[in-house]
């Protein structure tokens, strides 16, 4: 546990911004917002494998984050198994997979991202809670108040998770040169996290130089002046 939450506080280190937060996302890219949000579970299957660079041998359930990753078999058939997690664990596939990119790109999460997904789960716990109130109570203004509410965040729930996918695709659009920038390489191959990578430079600051000392002549000690140079023997000194 204690691991887990250094690598957490390892992301907070991070310099990189996404392409598009999540607000601008719904602009950036309507079409395949809309797309995940009508088919989550088959656009978190595609975001994955592009994740991987379509190499289905880097694939580790939940990309690594979870107890479970590395012990369900994705070796013998990583395909069904990436399938299996973007339906039984959808949510879990949406945050594996922007974990992924954040610790490959060193991308942080602005404060404004964290306040939309910290609402998502604030409203889910909240519907929740209501609907157990609801049924002990058994009043039937408040189920239709909690069937209200669990509508609410259902929906709140599907646009945050539509807009995070959104917002791994134009990532990853950059990545792959979609905008015109240079592709990026496919880096080595890691069977779990990449927190364990130091954190590279902020990207657009050269590394730093010193530039050799200019202006001043080598350091050099002029001969005395007012002696006249030495001779031997001295005047006068007898010959033999």
């Amino acid at each position: 546990m204690a691991d887990k939450v250094e690598k957490m506080k390892a992301r907070q280190d991070y310099r990189n911004l996404w392409h598009s937060d999540l607000m601008g996302t719904v602009t950036a890219d309507t079409p395949y917002c809309c797309l995940a949000c009508v088919c989550g579970p088959c656009v978190s299957y595609l975001l994955r494998r592009r994740a991987l660079y379509n190499d289905m041998s880097r694939y580790t359930c939940c990309a690594g984050y979870m107890p479970c990753s590395g012990r369900c078999g994705e070796s013998k058939c990583p395909e069904l198994c990436l399938a299996t997690e973007v339906f039984l664990c959808f949510g879990n596939s949406v945050a594996s997979t922007r974990f992924l990119l954040q610790d490959e790109f060193n991308i942080q999460t602005t404060q404004c991202d964290n306040c939309i997904i910290g609402f998502m789960f604030c409203l889910s716990q909240v519907a929740c809670i209501f609907s157990i109130v609801a049924c002990l109570v058994g009043s039937e203004e408040l189920s239709e108040a909690s069937q209200i509410l669990s509508c609410c965040a259902d929906m709140v729930y599907c646009t945050v998770c539509a807009c995070m996918q959104t917002q791994h695709k134009l990532e990853m659009d950059k990545r792959d040169g979609v905008f015109g920038s240079q592709p990026m390489g496919v880096p080595p191959a890691q069977q779990m996290s990449r927190f364990d990578q130091p954190v590279p430079p902020p990207v657009g600051y050269p590394p730093a130089s010193y530039p050799p000392a200019q202006g001043y002549p080598p350091a050099s000690y002029p001969p005395a002046q007012g002696y006249p140079p030495a001779s031997y023997p001295p005047p006068g000194y007898p010959h033999h």
